[in-house]
């Protein structure tokens, strides 16, 4: 980073982290109770601050990494200031939490964004930082900077690992990614993507070898045919039958394997992946959690993703391949038609943006969903093209991945698509200055929205005197 670049990205941030205390002052004088999930989780994190370890909510479902990270952060905190008295573990001073995670996030997606595109000397520091804020000011994430949830600390800890990860340092990792296990269970598809990212960069070199065997092209000119996949599914096949293969996988990701198995323990021993109350969170099949997945990414990453480039090559690849579009077509509508699921926090709370996406989107008709089928295509398409630059083994263990976190999930929540979506973002390539400017005022405009609504725009319910507000 040359020294230019360090005072912009030191602007940039104590600019982002000033603007997020002034909202933080202001949600916190206008909401000062706990609201909406807070409510188990403010009596949680203050149990633990009075020493109540073994005191458990059987209504929250994630495992405690939250409540004993603020343990630690404030504990300390108000020993050394004095702080006496119901301020130490207030719920301001518990929100309070979440802003120090979103200021870690802001670098950890800037050193991110450089240790990725380092090989891209094309790529300005004015861009990289721009990028950050950008990914910073993601609206689905930015917004839980505000309350106790466990989002921004989630996100924080994965991002940490991933960061690790690709500097080689695998124990660091997959200690960090215990934390962000600790914050949400589903967190541990992430461990496997940080292990998966090595495993793809050793299948790349030898899919690269084995092409200079046989004089052939190079795989970045050969994605996208059917016969260049079924040859990489043998190449898969018969590297990984090879037991010194697997011995030297193995032995480059056993920090990795470790967690997982850890996790497996958990898993065995709780009787599930969710602590607490499970009625509300049962594991399903819901494939087309992938297709309101990929029209999330679209929608907010429109500078990338829908461009008059993007749409013509669509055409012509549509042109080119109609037997295959035609597969996929009829597959879609198969899982669309089988495999849907409302949840029924989804139909009934009237607080939560999706149950405005839902009732005005697919509740118009029964045939909505499968109309949006031919967009689905397309965001799937052009949510792949902007990978290109990637190893086809990087992409695969990607969308396993991706598929692992969205399809078992069955209430539509746009939380969940938080941490697919920015290691997606991270990983694509940078737009002109002018297009990362529109994306940037785009999440500036949803934000302002969003605290606007959520502050000024309060309704009760008809059996409660509690005022409720819009959010996520």
């Amino acid at each position: 980073m040359g020294r230019s670049e360090a005072y912009g990205f030191s602007g940039a941030m104590s600019g982002a982290f000033l603007l997020s205390c002034l909202l933080f002052a202001a949600i916190s004088r206008r909401q000062r109770g706990p609201y909406m999930d807070e409510v188990f989780h403010v009596p949680q994190a203050q149990a633990y601050c009075h020493g109540r370890f073994l005191q458990w909510d059987p209504m929250i479902t994630t495992l405690p990494g939250l409540y004993l990270v603020s343990v630690g952060v404030v504990k300390p905190a108000a020993w050394l200031l004095g702080w006496t008295g119901s301020v130490v573990c207030s719920v301001g001073m518990l929100r309070f939490i979440n802003l120090l995670f979103s200021a870690g996030n802001f670098y950890l997606l800037y050193l991110l964004l450089c240790k990725i595109h380092q090989r891209n000397k094309a790529v300005s520091g004015f861009q990289r930082i721009l990028s950050a804020l950008t990914l910073a000011m993601f609206p689905t994430l930015y917004f839980f900077t505000f309350l106790y949830y466990t989002d921004p600390g989630s996100v924080f800890f994965t991002l940490f690992a991933y960061l690790m990860c690709l500097y080689g340092n695998h124990k660091t990792s997959a200690l960090f990614g215990f934390c962000g296990f600790m914050f949400r269970q589903t967190n541990i598809v992430w461990t496997v993507f940080c292990a998966g990212n090595v495993v793809a960069d050793k299948l790349n070199e030898a899919w690269k070898t084995e092409l200079q065997k046989k004089k052939e092209e190079k795989i970045s000119s050969k994605k996208g045919s059917f016969s260049d996949l079924t040859r990489i599914l043998q190449f898969l096949t018969k590297y990984l039958i090879l037991p010194q293969n697997l011995v030297t996988l193995a032995a480059l990701t056993w920090p990795y394997i470790i967690l997982v198995a850890l996790f497996f323990v958990f898993v065995f021993i709780n009787g599930g992946i969710v602590v607490g109350d499970r009625s509300s969170h049962e594991a399903c099949l819901h494939f087309p959690q992938l297709f309101y997945f990929l029209s999330f990414a679209v929608f907010f990453s429109f500078p990338h993703l829908l461009t008059s480039t993007k749409v013509r090559k669509f055409l012509l690849s549509l042109r080119k391949h109609p037997v295959q579009y035609g597969l996929i077509t009829v597959i879609s509508l198969f899982l669309i038609w089988k495999f849907t699921y409302v949840h029924k926090y989804l139909l009934a709370d009237n607080r939560h943006y999706t149950f405005y996406v839902w009732r005005k989107v697919f509740q118009r008709h029964e045939l909505v969903k499968y109309v949006l089928v031919p967009f689905y295509i397309f965001a799937g398409w052009t949510f792949a093209d902007t990978l290109k630059s990637k190893s086809i083994f990087w992409i695969l263990m990607y969308f396993v991945c991706l598929l692992a976190v969205t399809v078992p999930q069955k209430l539509l929540e746009f939380r969940y698509f938080i941490l697919p979506f920015l290691i997606y973002r991270l990983n694509i390539p940078f737009l002109p200055i002018y297009r990362q400017l529109v994306e940037l005022a785009f999440y500036i405009v949803i934000n302002a929205v969003t605290f606007y609504l959520f502050l000024n725009r309060t309704f009760q319910w008809e059996n409660s005197d509690e005022i409720q507000r819009f959010m996520w």
